[in-house]
């Protein structure tokens, strides 16, 4: 359940950013096709994925997880 929080939350981060996948797979050291995948639900977040978009975007990872809403 978490993952698709995690989903809908990397997506709108990054679009609200004015990001590309690509974009934001530099900033956080991944690849864009591990973006696309995070963002389709063919790829679960490693604590390590989610530690470093939460830093990217200054969000808790309760935020990215959907424990907390802000």
């Amino acid at each position: 359940m978490a993952e698709g929080i995690f989903a809908i939350r990397i997506k709108e981060l990054r679009i609200e950013k004015n990001l590309s996948q690509a974009e934001l797979a530099l900033h956080v050291g991944l690849t864009q096709r591990k973006i696309s995948k995070l963002e389709t639900l063919q790829l679960m977040p490693t604590p390590h994925i989610i530690v470093e978009v939460a830093r990217f975007f200054r969000v808790s990872t309760d935020y990215l997880l959907g424990l907390s809403n802000d």
